[in-house]
């Protein structure tokens, strides 16, 4: 049985607005106030798991027992099954230069090693978000999103970030970079786990 959320508070452990914005208007229905990791002057733990899930839990239980409120936090990235799930839980990193973030270079590296692994199409890949609702007590709810879907090349489209311009959802033809910024939200991995997360917690 999954425990309800009965607060007014709710912690979101991000330092994204974008992210923050989404789920305070989520949870507007429900009378939540959604706070962000920056008003409460929270560092950014370290994560340190192979997981998606270990390191939503080192996020959300790290918030929750320094402010003493419920904390929702978010892992997510990119599997490809040639590539034996990677980058996983290293999305992010295998775009790190000195300069910032470069995806194309991301992208342009899980096509390399695709491409001189012969990996048979459709090279099929998810992306995945994980939820964690984390309470000071120590109790946990996880939740995860999954959209299937293979990669293409050369990439296409414009808007999206991350992986977005390689990737093709199942039962599509656009990539999520050549779709409408609010269709690809209402199919995508966090709206999907935030879905669940919602259900869950609120029988929303």
């Amino acid at each position: 049985m999954t425990r309800r959320f009965e607060g007014d508070r709710l912690l979101v452990a991000t330092h994204n607005k974008g992210k923050l914005e989404e789920m305070s208007h989520l949870l507007e229905p429900f009378g939540v106030t959604v706070v962000g990791a920056a008003e409460m002057n929270l560092p950014e733990p370290e994560e340190t798991e192979d997981t998606f899930v270990g390191n939503a839990r080192i996020k959300a239980h790290a918030a929750a027992q320094a402010t003493g409120l419920p904390a929702l936090s978010d892992d997510s990235g990119i599997t490809i099954d040639a590539l034996d799930g990677a980058p996983g839980v290293y999305t992010a990193d295998w775009a790190e230069t000195g300069n910032g973030r470069d995806f194309l270079m991301a992208m342009t590296r899980a096509h390399n090693e695709l491409e001189a692994l012969n990996a048979p199409h459709p090279r099929t890949a998810q992306f995945r978000c994980t939820l964690v609702l984390a309470w000071p007590d120590g109790h946990d709810e996880v939740f995860e999103g999954v959209v299937p879907g293979h990669l293409v090349w050369p990439i296409r489209g414009k808007d999206g970030f991350g992986y977005d311009p390689m990737f093709v959802p199942e039962g599509y033809d656009q990539t999520f970079a050549e779709m409408d910024r609010w269709e690809k939200n209402k199919i995508s991995h966090r709206a999907r786990a935030v879905e669940l997360f919602v259900k869950g917690c609120f029988g929303g």
